[in-house]
């Protein structure tokens, strides 16, 4: 898709720029090393969706007030302090291609450089001095948090169901986007029934989002990717691929998968060939179908919107999230 990813490039420059300098200007913290180690990450490459999608979504309703962006740092910062705990959590070495930060500032000041752009966040949705805001942005906090928990609590669990999972993906990364869609909707002061369309578009977005980051780790390199190939597994994760095919597969095989999956030091062949039988269960395909439904379903949703660029601009977003390399 790198024709899609330039075009979607070209149309949203400003905004990116835009969100960078927001990004810049508002983390602003008295302590030097709590600049440098949130800035570690929040400056090594991030896409942006979150904030875009925020940005357009209040567009889309007709705000163009440039307080908008400001306000849409409030998700990428949200964002980024549940990104640096997750590493913590996960003792994770790379991220984006680069050490995690804990590597670098250690993990407890790591961790409070996330709880402090938590409270960056939350002071940023004070300023507008909306409750509905304030509640859905604390709401979104809340339910991050408990995602990750969740997920915590059935680590390497090879009995974990589809269902689970995707209650857990919802909480961790799709109540993020659904909320930085919802919230663009309030801000602009959009009708109850506008707010709810673009709501569950988000939900929609991501949902994709984290499946089809989900895929990565089966069907790209470390090069590419940005982190360890196999870095989920490893950290006990089972995602939608392996719970697909665990499903499906018996016998021997079922138990050469559990085995490799329970080995925190598979090797890199072990994973091949654990690929492999993912993928021979039908575990890619199955979740890429997954994801596709929800990828039609927020285009349709964008669909019962008015045409123009912002419209067109939202429904390219819904296919980039499926089918982005990186």
């Amino acid at each position: 898709m790198p024709g899609l990813k330039n075009k979607l490039l070209s149309r949203m420059e400003r905004d990116l720029e835009n969100i960078e300098a927001a990004l810049r200007q508002n983390l602003t913290p008295h302590i030097e090393l709590v600049s440098k180690a949130a800035g570690h990450l929040i400056f090594s490459g991030g896409k942006r969706l979150r904030p875009l999608l925020n940005i357009l979504s209040a567009r889309l309703c007709g705000y163009e007030d440039p307080f908008v962006v400001k306000f849409s740092t409030i998700i990428e910062f949200l964002h980024t302090a549940t990104l640096l705990h997750d590493d913590v959590v996960d003792d994770a070495a790379i991220r984006r291609g680069k050490p995690v930060a804990h590597s670098i500032f250690g993990a407890p000041v790591t961790v409070l450089v996330g709880d402090f752009l938590l409270a960056r966040a939350l002071t940023i949705a004070t300023q507008t001095e909306n409750p509905k805001i304030i509640r859905v942005i604390s709401e979104i906090t809340e339910s991050m948090c408990q995602g990750e928990i969740q997920q915590l609590s059935r680590k390497g669990d090879v009995n974990l169901a589809e269902s689970e999972y995707m209650e857990v993906i919802q909480r961790k990364t799709g109540f993020l986007i659904q909320g930085a869609c919802q919230t663009g909707a309030i801000l602009a002061g959009a009708a109850p029934v506008i707010e709810k369309q673009l709501s569950q578009y988000g939900y929609h977005i991501g949902l994709v989002f984290q499946i089809a980051d989900d895929l990565l780790d089966y069907t790209a390199q470390t090069n590419i990717l940005g982190k360890r190939v196999g870095a989920d597994l490893r950290e006990g994760k089972l995602t939608l691929p392996v719970i697909y095919a665990l499903n499906r597969a018996e016998g021997r095989e079922r138990d050469k998968m559990i085995k490799i999956i329970e080995d925190e030091t598979f090797t890199p062949d072990e994973f091949q060939e654990l690929i492999k039988m993912i993928d021979s269960h039908g575990g890619i395909a199955y979740s890429q179908s997954v994801a596709k439904t929800h990828v039609t379903a927020a285009k349709e949703i964008m669909g019962t919107f008015p045409p123009g660029e912002t419209r067109n601009t939202l429904s390219m977003i819904a296919d980039y999230a499926l089918n982005r390399s990186t």
